[in-house]
């Protein structure tokens, strides 16, 4: 599967050329602000360490997005979504996952009116 260009950092001021948002110098520190400023502890602590290995080790099983698979299209994933959200007494179950492409995911964010 052919790879996205590489754009510059969105960091202020970086000239280095990165695959997502942030280059490597500056994902650590960007993610660090977005986890003390724009997320809320109670949401920090249902999303720690754990949650990051469930979440690569379903990415490993489902590299493609699951909606636009089911339309044909080959699109690789981005997000994990929870079905039965966290803050509604979801889990972290394998049943409760689905593996989704950032457009999939924002769509289905936006149909349940929560961003």
């Amino acid at each position: 599967m052919p790879k996205k260009p590489r754009r510059p950092c969105s960091y202020p001021g970086c000239p280095n050329l990165c695959d997502g948002q942030y280059c490597e110098e500056h994902r650590k520190q960007a993610r660090r602000q977005y986890d003390k400023y724009e997320r809320s502890p109670y949401v920090n602590k249902k999303y720690g360490r754990a949650w990051k290995r469930i979440r690569d080790r379903y990415v490993a099983e489902h590299p493609l997005c699951e909606m636009c698979l089911e339309q044909g299209k080959l699109t690789p994933v981005d997000e994990v979504h929870h079905v039965l959200p966290v803050s509604k007494g979801g889990t972290h179950a394998r049943g409760n996952l689905m593996a989704l492409c950032r457009s999939c995911h924002n769509k289905i964010h936006h149909e349940l009116g929560d961003r």
